[in-house]
């Protein structure tokens, strides 16, 4: 249920339009402009580009899982953390928690709702001090709609997004935090990625605060292996004709 919006590319394309920025609007209390990130990352992209000699996905695998690798590292600041420090500067239930690429800079996006209003909170994940601030408004206009669904969902539980990351960190460098209110069950969706740069995703009760893993993730993954195989099947099929 993340909500991030790019706020640059927002208003990039209202001033070239001659528009209005209508996907967000900012409040008295809220920062002018987000602060540069103490974190700043390397072109991946030339990298990949120089890396990448054929069309086999094992070159793109390797660099993803190094990107990986890179930006959890350069992550000092927690998940946790980061949701704490956005809730000091604008109060309310941080719903998700993601860590992201800003303009060239690593950064965590974190979404609260407070009443009916959604804020988006930037904390630097080298620092943890909040970059910046905004107002989130649905184009659509379904703000108090999406904060009902967020409040039952909610209801009665017991772990918070904070505390979904402080558990679920036992997995990994938990990279996004997101509120899945999809399922009969809700459950809060944690990223991770390992020391070797694999992502995984797991699934924190609301109600006990116990991890598992997302079988839907898992199941993915070996579909991608089947249909890998089968390739490899036709492929070998081919050649002995």
């Amino acid at each position: 249920m993340k909500r991030n919006i790019v706020i640059a590319t927002v208003a990039a394309a209202a001033l070239i339009t001659g528009g209005t920025a209508t996907a967000l609007a900012t409040t008295g209390d809220d920062d002018s402009a987000a602060k540069k990130s103490s974190v700043q990352l390397k072109d991946h992209d030339r990298k990949d580009d120089d890396r990448r000699s054929d069309d086999d996905g094992k070159d793109d695998g390797r660099d993803d899982a190094a990107e990986n690798t890179a930006e959890a590292k350069a992550a000092k600041v927690t998940a946790a953390d980061a949701i704490k420090a956005a809730l000091a500067k604008t109060p309310g239930t941080a719903v998700s928690a993601e860590l992201d690429e800003e303009d060239g800079g690593l950064v965590w996006g974190v979404d609260i709702l407070k009443g009916t209003t959604w804020h988006n909170v930037e904390v630097d994940p080298g620092t943890g001090k909040v970059l910046g601030t905004w107002v989130d408004k649905d184009d659509d206009g379904d703000d108090a709609a999406d904060a009902a669904r967020v409040n039952s969902a909610l209801k009665g539980s017991a772990t918070t997004a904070g505390d979904a990351a402080r558990t679920a960190a036992a997995k990994g460098t938990v990279t996004s935090v997101d509120l899945d209110d999809d399922g009969k069950a809700g459950a809060w969706g944690v990223e991770t990625t390992g020391a070797k740069g694999a992502e995984s995703e797991w699934h924190v009760d609301l109600k006990t605060g116990k991890v598992t893993a997302d079988r839907t993730d898992h199941a993915d993954g070996q579909d991608d292996r089947d249909g890998q195989d089968g390739q490899d099947g036709q492929d070998n099929d081919g050649s002995d004709d």
